[in-house]
């Protein structure tokens, strides 16, 4: 039976206790912790000229074959928003977390590179990270340096390949996650015996498959969000209400 408090409620002594008990914790977050620092959800990003643009054709392998110069502004100007916001609360409540929790293992669906920022070591981007660039032929990393080596170019040519152009390591519509990343969010779901959930709607697979192995293997859960979720039933624990105000009062609760 889920458990649900508000803002205005005091923790349940039963979530305390077992949250200081846990040896093993995965936290699985999505759009709606960034969210809270003001960067667009990947619907929200359309704004001025770029409300004309369907996202969902943008961010594929055809749209950037099609115009990759369109593409790359497209990302530049995203790059451009999320400079323009930093982690918050919450993000820094994780890595918090990590510190006072063994084997705490952050599994993000964003690709702003917050919880790096925040101080979170151990992340598994199962989208990528919007801030690095690679070669569309060779996958190669291509280095900031080079970039900004072209500052006029759009998109900038790759320094891997002839036929090469420079894009975000980011997961486009139509491509695969990597295997091997994915399987160690999915073999840190099996091994954990608490998962929180916080900002995601739990309804992009294969991420919203995470949360249910983990319960399926024993864990409990705690859900962070302020609406019900495609997760909700499987929660223990359901805090409802921003994640940027529920994570910091967790950390909080560990030293009482």
């Amino acid at each position: 039976m889920t458990l649900s408090i508000s803002v205005d409620e005091a923790l349940d002594p039963g979530l305390t206790s077992f949250l200081k008990t846990a040896r093993s914790v995965v936290v699985l977050t999505g759009a709606g912790v960034s969210a809270e620092s003001g960067v667009p959800t990947f619907r929200d990003a359309q704004q001025g000229f770029w409300a004309r643009h369907d996202p969902m054709q943008l961010a594929t392998p055809d749209g950037f074959a099609r115009d990759p110069g369109l593409v790359w502004d497209w990302y530049q100007w995203r790059r451009k928003l999320i400079a323009e916001t930093s982690p918050n609360a919450g993000h820094r409540a994780i890595a918090e977390l990590a510190g006072q929790l063994p084997g705490l293992v952050v599994i993000t669906q964003n690709v702003d590179g917050f919880h790096q920022l925040a101080g979170s070591r151990h992340v598994l981007e199962l989208h990528g990270n919007i801030q690095r660039s690679i070669c569309s032929r060779t996958r190669r990393d291509i280095p900031a340096s080079w970039l900004d080596a072209h500052p006029d170019r759009s998109p900038v040519p790759s320094p891997h390949h002839p036929q090469g152009l420079a894009r975000p390591d980011v997961v486009w519509f139509g491509e695969s996650l990597d295997e091997k990343l994915l399987g160690a969010a999915f073999a840190a779901a099996q091994a954990c015996d608490l998962v929180i959930v916080a900002g995601t709607s739990g309804v992009v697979h294969p991420a919203a498959s995470i949360p249910a192995v983990a319960v399926e293997h024993g864990a409990r859960m705690i859900e962070v969000n302020p609406v019900q979720t495609e997760l909700s039933r499987l929660a223990d624990w359901r805090l409802v209400g921003p994640s940027a105000t529920w994570l910091p009062r967790l950390v909080e609760s560990l030293s009482k």
